[in-house]
């Protein structure tokens, strides 16, 4: 019963866990933002991928619920700007290897660590800057990541949800 109680807990105190960091600047009056627009290096990169799809498609429904007009970049009060930042992560695979004797109080042992490899996995980061100054204002970063090993639609799943969350913690303050 006991092991049970400590399950639970744990796993209520994981499903709390934030998905999403934000950082803002306690100086910004983020009231007096109407519109925005993609930064202008963010738009006219050439090709856009999949991924840079998904999410301008997700971010410009999070802007639209904020009842924030899309205008064009010289006329918006803040520009958009996202990433998708390659990190680097060991994963162990498989199960460690080990042998020993030992008699009495004193043994000997040898063991090997499971194997490791790396894996790439991309991190969304989300910047929106203020037009005049060109001052980021409000960032958020996903402790969620794209993978290569991910179906279309999980990740689209995966933007949809990040970003959702990214931006239910904009405005910072009336959460």
């Amino acid at each position: 019963m006991r092991m049970f109680i400590i399950a639970v807990v744990v796993a209520v105190m994981t499903g709390c866990a934030s998905n999403v960091v934000t950082d803002y600047n306690s100086a910004t009056v983020f009231g007096n933002f109407t519109s925005w627009a993609y930064a202008p290096g963010q738009q006219d990169s050439g090709f856009t991928s999949l991924d840079d799809s998904r999410v301008r498609s997700a971010i410009e429904r999070e802007l639209n619920r904020k009842a924030m007009k899309q205008v064009a970049d010289a006329e918006a009060d803040l520009l958009v700007s996202w990433q998708i930042v390659p990190e680097e992560r060991l994963e162990q695979v498989g199960v460690g290897l080990g042998f020993g004797f030992g008699r009495g109080n004193f043994g000997w042992g040898v063991s090997a660590p499971p194997p490791v490899r790396e894996i790439t996995e991309g991190k969304l980061v989300v910047e929106l800057a203020d037009r005049r100054n060109s001052e980021v204002v409000w960032r958020a970063a996903s402790r969620r990541y794209l993978n290569e090993n991910q179906s279309p639609e999980t990740r689209r799943k995966l933007i949809d949800e990040v970003v959702s969350e990214m931006f239910s913690k904009y405005p910072p303050g009336l959460n």
